[in-house]
């Protein structure tokens, strides 16, 4: 049986986990956008049971040059509630998961695989 939350109490997890990203990382990130879904929707050729977390889109700053700024729409940092409440089995589970998962988009928009960030414990 899934943890039950209310939207509002996620919300403000997630909020707390964005805050706790250092400072100085947070002041390098570059027109990134957070949002929270209930459920991520696989794309064609994904299993249709596939859980994910969290999902980063855009551009790495890493690969951006310069022209990449011309009418470029802002990263998208995605958090996934139900299926983080399904893998948590405590209210801090859910802290710690969401904590880690936000650590991991923004590490992706940083440039840093996943190879990478198992290698750090932040997978």
């Amino acid at each position: 049986m899934a943890l039950e939350m209310s939207d509002d109490e996620f919300e403000q997890l997630v909020e707390q986990a964005i805050d706790a990203i250092p400072k100085a990382a947070f002041a390098m990130m570059d027109n990134v956008i957070f949002f929270i879904e209930d459920e991520y929707s696989p794309r064609p050729g994904e299993p249709k049971n596939l859980e994910i977390l969290g999902q980063y889109e855009g551009v790495a700053l890493t690969e951006r040059d310069l022209g990449w700024s011309a009418g470029a729409l802002p990263d998208q940092i995605t958090i996934f509630k139900n299926p983080t409440l399904r893998a948590c089995e405590t209210r801090e589970d859910v802290v710690r998961e969401i904590g880690v998962t936000v650590m991991h988009e923004v590490a992706h928009h940083f440039g840093i695989d996943d190879h990478r960030l198992h290698a750090l414990g932040w997978s």
